[in-house]
């Protein structure tokens, strides 16, 4: 096949439409040809991708240059750091003589910019604290983190129902720990056993000590308040997306912390946004790098839920791009939503490492072009396989790509100017400090305490009126309407996909950047 002839195939099925994300050029018998231009249309950047790769392929410089020019054409874009080497996203890139060749033989100018870069932590030491109230969260997600069984997750169903349904907020693990000990070993043991059923002593046991252990690891930062809000994901500045970065460096070696937060936010975007239709762009993109960690040991149920949230949030105008090792490490069904897809080299070293090559091979359109299972392993860094959804929906053409170099620095920043950077950000501030209201820990200790002083009050002798025998109470949902979480999370209380909370209100001033 000629080089016209596959110039001529790869301009037809990716058209220079505008506007579009530019992935790089086509590559044919090792020569690079800058007239066969590789690019993704803005409208598509909704039907979700997979970025996958053997380790040191060049997976996170893709999720970077992707990154990078969604921010340029107005999209916001979050992103999960999990080595803590993408904060040099903020500042031009340096150029050198390799760079300037890489993009000559691309055919563009190598012009070094940075983009506008908000900085999250989930421990609040490297960035803007994110974190969710227990009740935001919701009984499946916060299972996962604990990992219990469907026995006990059963059982902290039942607490976040018997929370919902009487306005107890639960905002942090003190919280979850006071509801869980009122109901299996105080006064609401008989009430929880008549409306909502029993709970053994081990299953609260086992929870409780769950709970602690948590705690002790210090994954208790992560609840609370003031909570994290979604709109903040939505920010621009000078008409660039900020892309946001969650920094879990530090949190590395509590993978399904981190991992079920992603999902969290990710649900409360799928239920909070409005019906979108069909963009010119997204409204956002969310990338999941370590995307496997979602999926480890993941019972049904919880597969099916992400399906469904991958299946129908790009309605709302959201992408969400999968980064992993193998496209096996997402289960078919997440796998079959992915219409974008930028394969980097893949090693055949055991019988293993073959059978996922000859099942990645077959998820590929075939090529006049290239045998793909050659070329998957042949593939340098900075170059990758590429199939994506042309501005019709249609899968393109295969391309070997040589892409397109990051302009901004492509490794962490410096300390003194990661500290500059969260010195001017109104999220840092926003979200510094934590608040606490008063919750379900303290209602909870209040009512107690009434009944304590009612038990002890002494009884009138021989009263010459009839008086009431008790003094009359505030009902729970009195006690808990003037609380200050109350107003925070509205009157009324929906629970959607994972049991995450949402339609909630905040108290928070909230700053919007234009």
């Amino acid at each position: 096949m000629s080089k016209q002839a596959f110039i001529e195939a790869i301009n037809k099925s990716y058209p220079d439409t505008k506007p579009h994300i530019f992935v790089g050029c086509g590559v044919l018998e090792g020569e690079i040809l800058s007239e066969a231009r590789v690019n993704i249309p803005l409208s598509m950047m909704n039907r979700h991708g997979l970025i996958a790769g053997a380790t040191g392929s060049g997976k996170t410089r893709t999720l970077q240059l992707l990154a990078e020019q969604l921010s340029k054409a107005g999209v916001p874009v979050f992103m999960s750091d999990i080595k803590g080497d993408l904060s040099g996203l903020a500042i031009p890139g340096p150029t050198n003589a390799k760079l300037e060749e890489r993009a000559q033989a691309l055919g563009i100018n190598f012009n070094p910019s940075g983009v506008p870069v908000e900085l999250y932590s989930l421990s609040g030491r490297n960035g803007a604290q994110m974190r969710a109230t227990v009740m935001e969260f919701g009984p499946i997600l916060l299972a996962k983190v604990l990992e219990l069984n469907d026995t006990q997750t059963g059982v902290l169903t039942i607490l976040f129902k018997y929370a919902d349904d009487h306005a107890l907020p639960i905002v942090d693990l003190n919280d979850l720990k006071k509801v869980l000990n009122y109901l299996t070993s105080g006064p609401g043991k008989e009430e929880i056993k008549s409306n909502y059923g029993s709970i053994s002593s081990a299953s609260s046991g086992t929870i409780l000590r769950k709970i602690v252990a948590l705690e002790q690891q210090g994954v208790d930062k992560v609840f609370g308040e003031p909570s994290f809000e979604i709109d903040d994901l939505m920010h621009k500045v000078d008409g660039q997306g900020v892309v946001s970065l969650l920094n879990v460096s530090d949190m590395q070696d509590k993978p399904d912390v981190f991992s079920t937060f992603l999902l969290s936010l990710l649900a409360e975007l799928y239920q909070t946004l409005p019906e979108a239709g069909d963009l010119d762009k997204p409204k956002l993109v969310f990338f999941l790098d370590e995307a496997h960690l979602l999926f480890n040991d993941a019972p049904k149920a919880f597969l099916e839920q992400i399906e469904q949230i991958v299946r129908l949030i790009r309605s709302k105008g959201v992408g969400v791009f999968f980064c992993s090792q193998m496209a096996q490490d997402l289960p078919d069904s997440v796998l079959s939503q992915l219409g974008n897809r930028v394969q980097h080299v893949l090693r055949s070293f055991t019988p293993k490492d073959a059978k996922a090559l000859r099942d990645t091979v077959n998820t590929y359109p075939r090529s006049e072009f290239y045998k793909i299972d050659e070329t998957l392993t042949q593939l340098g860094i900075g170059q990758a396989l590429v199939t994506v959804l042309n501005s019709k929906g249609i899968p393109t053409e295969v391309a070997y790509t040589h892409l397109v170099p990051p302009v901004a620095v492509m490794g962490p920043l410096p300390q003194n100017e990661v500290d500059q950077l969260l010195k001017e950000s109104e999220m840092y501030s926003k979200y510094r400090l934590t608040v606490d209201p008063e919750s379900a820990a303290e209602i909870l200790d209040k009512r107690l305490r009434k009944q304590e002083v009612l038990e002890n009050e002494p009884l009138e002798e021989a009263p010459t009126k009839a008086k009431p025998s008790v003094r009359k109470e505030k009902s729970m949902i009195e006690e808990v309407m003037s609380s200050s979480v109350t107003r925070t999370i509205g009157r009324e209380l929906v629970r959607g996909i994972f049991g995450v909370l949402f339609g909630k209100k905040t108290t928070t001033t909230r700053t919007r950047r234009k």
